[in-house]
Parts: structure tokens; C-alpha cells; sequence
């Protein structure tokens, strides 16, 4: 199937979706500052530049997007325009964030990744109740976070 828009208007789509201080990113910030945490944002020091570094804590916190990391959710269709190009970017992706993720371990940190799905879309949870998750385990001791939207049923 051939893409809605040409090239010249795809690409421009795309360059303006951004990596950093997307809305689920600042939405889990806001939550965790009034909640009274401080944090780091893009720590550039750390593997995979976390896009918070609670270092009072030894914890960092990856905001991914379910299109862009592969999340099996909902939210994430394989395109069907260049499937080759979007299979390999994606995959690639998926592997950056596991060395990401084994290297903060290996390291000593905890590592926390909040989905997008959780945030957005009809499989997503109430905002009080992910801080209260990303909370306890702030203040817990387990080394892996993962919160991901509620399972809904399949159409």
C-alpha cells in the first residue's frame, strides 16, 4: 500500500517528532517532582541516556514510545510502507535498549521503563496509580521496573 502523503510531506512529519520532553516523558516527571523526587533528566554519562537519573535512589526511568521501541501493545502496527527499513530501525532500537538496560544493571543502577501505552490510548492507567507504582519502587529495592498499559481485549 502506498503512503496517504509524498515523501517531501512524510519526511517532514516525521523530523518533527521529537526524543526528549515528550508529553508522556513530562507527565511522569510532574508526577514524580510533586511527589517530591529529584531527579536528572538525559543523563548523558549513563548508557542509553536515561530520560531520568534518580541517582539518591541508584535508579533511572526510560520514558519509551510503543512505536518506536516495538512494544507488543495496541499501539504499535509494523507499517506496511518500507516494512524492511521500519523491521531493522526498530529492531536496532530494541537492541540499543537492551545493552542499555544490561550495562545500567551490570552497573549497579535499577532500571524502570514506563510505556507510552500506560500513559495514552485505551489501555491506560490512572496517573495516581503508575506514581504510586514508580514510588515504591523508588523506595523498594528491586532492580527492574517495567509498567506497561492494562491488557485490553483483542477486536
Amino acid at each position: 500500500m502506498a503512503d496517504v502523503v509524498d515523501p517531501a510531506t512524510r519526511s517532514r512529519m516525521m523530523s518533527g517528532i521529537r526524543g526528549k520532553d515528550t508529553k508522556p516523558e513530562m507527565l511522569i516527571r510532574r508526577g514524580l517532582h510533586a511527589r517530591g523526587f529529584r531527579y536528572r533528566v538525559h543523563c548523558k554519562d549513563l548508557p542509553g541516556k536515561p530520560d531520568l537519573c534518580l541517582p539518591k535512589y541508584r535508579a533511572v526511568i526510560f520514558v519509551h514510545g510503543c512505536f518506536w521501541h516495538g512494544h507488543d501493545c495496541h499501539m504499535f502496527k509494523w507499517p506496511k510502507t518500507r516494512p524492511e527499513f521500519w523491521r531493522q530501525k526498530i529492531g536496532r532500537n530494541r537492541e540499543v535498549d537492551g545493552v542499555a538496560t544490561a550495562a545500567l544493571l551490570a552497573a549497579g543502577w535499577r532500571v524502570g521503563v514506563v510505556w507510552e501505552c500506560a500513559l495514552k490510548g485505551r489501555s491506560r492507567l490512572p496517573l495516581e496509580t503508575m506514581m504510586n507504582e514508580c514510588e515504591s519502587w523508588l523506595a523498594g529495592s528491586d532492580a527492574i521496573l517495567e509498567i506497561q498499559g492494562a491488557p485490553t481485549a483483542q477486536p
